[in-house]
Parts: structure tokens; C-alpha cells; sequence
């Protein structure tokens, strides 16, 4: 019984990992409206980023994962990104200039 037990706590385990990966691998469309190289930050206006809970257009200050992110994008940039939730707030995690 206890093998049980461990097995499907091991799948639900995996299961949630996944779906969370599923969930922030969702591409939000924005625009850069401000860039902050010094703090590593982002300012994004975008429509609704269902993947981290908002319904609602909105602008929203970012960090960035990497800050080599910052210089590859201006302000008044189109973008595509992808960010999740921390401790710390929203952390864009991938981010690539629209086309």
C-alpha cells in the first residue's frame, strides 16, 4: 500500500511541474515603454497575461533574468515575452522583439 502511496504522490508531483511549465511558457504580447539597465528591469505595457493571473491590459515594471535581455530591445519596441511570479515579483524569463 505504502508503494502505491508513493507512486501516485510522485505522478501528481510530476504533473503539477508540468502543468506549471505549460502555464508559464505562454507568450505575452507587449511594449517596452521604459528600460532600467542599472536596476534590471523592465517596463512592459501588454495585454492579458492569462498565464500569470491577469485578466486585464496593464503596465508593469519587470526584472529580468538576464540582463543581456535589456540591450537587445528600446523603448517603443514591440516584444513577445514569457515571465513568471517569485517571492521577489514578475521576472521576465525570455523576451524577443515581435515581428
Amino acid at each position: 500500500m505504502n508503494r502505491i502511496i508513493r507512486i501516485a504522490a510522485a505522478l501528481a508531483l510530476t504533473l503539477g511541474a508540468a502543468t506549471a511549465t505549460l502555464a508559464a511558457g505562454a507568450s505575452i504580447s507587449g511594449e517596452v515603454k521604459k528600460i532600467d539597465e542599472g536596476a534590471g528591469k523592465i517596463t512592459l505595457k501588454h495585454g492579458p497575461a492569462k498565464s500569470l493571473g491577469m485578466d486585464d491590459p496593464m503596465t508593469m515594471v519587470y526584472r529580468v533574468k538576464d540582463p543581456a535581455m535589456l540591450k537587445q530591445v528600446k523603448v517603443g519596441d514591440k516584444v513577445t515575452f514569457e515571465a513568471e511570479e517569485a517571492a521577489s515579483g514578475y521576472t521576465v524569463t525570455r523576451m524577443e522583439r515581435a515581428k
